[in-house]
């Protein structure tokens, strides 16, 4: 697992975390002066190679909001006792282990044709 691959990511800084409190680390501060928010989400999720792969290679370009959704959706998810879950954002649609919050894979629009999602206990559309 490793940071967050989304190169708009890269460019967003000064965005406050989803729920204040809940951030494990200090977040390194921007020339702003605010917490960069690549590392505020990384601390909170994190997305493995399969999902850096599918973000890459499909071009889905996530901002600092929808990631924030995706966030609030896990929480939602969790408080309702769920481990493995597909958030749909938008026109993408996020498998997600809660336990982990971990983001094992992703798919747009194009390619959510002929889909079938398993091993899943729950859904929430953020």
């Amino acid at each position: 697992m490793s940071s967050i691959p989304n190169a708009r990511l890269q460019q967003l800084a000064a965005v406050s975390p989803v729920q204040p409190g809940l951030q494990t680390r200090q977040a390194p501060a921007t020339q702003t002066g605010g917490p960069d928010f690549s590392t505020v989400l990384a601390d909170k999720l994190k997305v493995s190679s399969h999902a850096q792969a599918r973000l890459q290679s499909r071009d889905i370009q996530l901002d600092s909001s929808q990631w924030n959704r995706v966030l609030e959706g896990i929480d939602r998810a969790a408080a309702k006792g769920a481990q493995e879950s597909l958030v749909m954002l938008d026109e993408t649609a996020l498998i997600v282990s809660v336990k982990n919050r971990t983001v094992i894979t992703v798919v747009d629009q194009a390619n959510l044709k002929d889909q079938v999602f398993t091993n899943i206990d729950s859904a929430v559309i953020v």
